[in-house]
């Protein structure tokens, strides 16, 4: 299967996208997870061989060039061989320190069990915005879930005026080691599910599980000048942590809506000016109804069609500086299809005046 389809992200995904998908896949399949569960194992492999080629720009780059004949083989440096977890625990053990309190891979790796304290997952909202917002800036109200810390049992899953106790079993290491000969076997520990602990009486808000949906309601200021794919991060907004950690961030990435009179490129506006083709020739002062208010717009005598005219200082504030960028308005002369008996003879008379060859035929403009 292609590496790219096994982590769930796009090609052109971005290194913080890619970890995070890795990150989410290695806790459903880690084997102190699913204990015994060889399908889960081999879900926990793939997905380390496929986050050991995309997390490497090189490695990355001759994969979207030439697919895994490009990462394998002699010189390919790389997919590792991932023959047992360990590796991939000694491989990426600063990903597994995250999500198992710096155990790296739990119990596997030895040593007694730590609860579970990490910082909540960053999450993604989008928010659409109109080209008006963007030239002046606004804010948003958004209502997103999340998850967070059970109130109630304070994260632990245990019932309040309880906590959850040293497992008996594997005596808080997560694993039970065997003596067979001259070998010694360490297997997860089926009582405690290699957690090291166990909860005899159980949150009834959370049921063990130390997590609850938390619905946020929270203002997000969107500066002016921001575009599609902006993205505005907000600290301590994401995701609750586990037992009392950190929270973790949320992005909100925003959306522009197309805005049907109006067209952006880069800090620049485009418009449609209609105007008479009177005012094409003789000039004259026209109002504009901008994205933000009217203007006045000075149409120069002998003005072509499709030409365009420049207002300077009414397009779109840069994100950096908040200078504004140029309107330009490309004009659209209106030619009749109908005269008056007035008109058609004024005309006329001037066609005569220039010597120009015209319709004899009254009727083509009346």
């Amino acid at each position: 299967m292609d590496y790219y389809d096994i982590l769930g992200v796009s090609k052109d995904a971005d290194q913080t996208t890619i970890k995070k998908a890795y990150r989410k896949l290695a806790m459903k399949y880690h084997p102190d997870q699913n204990p015994g569960d060889a399908a889960a194992e081999a879900k926990f492999k793939e997905a380390a061989e496929a986050y050991d080629v995309l997390s490497n720009d090189e490695k990355r780059g001759r994969y979207d060039r030439f697919g895994k004949a490009g990462v394998g083989g002699p010189g390919g440096g790389g997919p590792q061989g991932f023959g047992d977890v360990n590796d991939i625990f000694g491989a990426f053990g600063d990903i597994f320190g995250d999500f198992f309190g710096g155990g790296g891979g739990g119990a596997r790796r030895g040593g007694r069990q730590k609860s579970p304290r990490r910082q909540g997952s960053d999450l993604r909202y989008f928010l659409d915005v109109s080209l008006k917002d963007v030239i002046s800036g606004v804010q948003k109200k958004i209502s997103f879930e999340g998850e967070s810390d059970c109130d109630p049992c304070s994260g632990t899953g245990a019932e309040k005026g309880t906590h959850p106790e040293t497992c008996p079993t594997c005596g808080g290491a997560g694993q039970v080691v065997r003596q067979q000969g001259f070998f010694q076997m360490a297997t997860t520990c089926t009582s405690c599910s290699g957690k090291g602990q166990v909860i005899k009486s159980p949150c009834k808000v959370c049921r063990g599980q130390g997590r609850a949906v938390d619905k946020k309601q929270i203002e997000v200021n969107v500066p002016a000048g921001v575009d599609n794919g902006t993205r505005l991060r907000l600290t301590g907004e994401g995701e609750g942590g586990y037992r009392g950690a950190p929270a973790g961030d949320l992005y909100v990435e925003i959306r522009v809506k197309t805005d049907q009179n109006f067209e952006r490129q880069g800090t620049s506006l485009f418009a449609g000016l209609e105007i008479s083709y009177l005012q094409a020739l003789l000039g004259g002062k026209i109002e504009f109804k901008t994205l933000d208010g009217d203007v006045e717009i000075d149409v120069p005598r002998g003005t072509q069609n499709e030409s365009t005219l420049r207002v300077s200082g009414k397009g779109v504030p840069s994100l950096k500086n908040k200078q504004r960028g140029d309107l330009m308005l490309v004009v659209r002369v209106d030619i009749p299809k109908k005269l008056t008996s007035k008109e058609e003879s004024l005309l006329r008379e001037i066609a005569q005046a220039k010597k120009e060859k015209v319709s004899e035929k009254k009727g083509f403009f009346s």
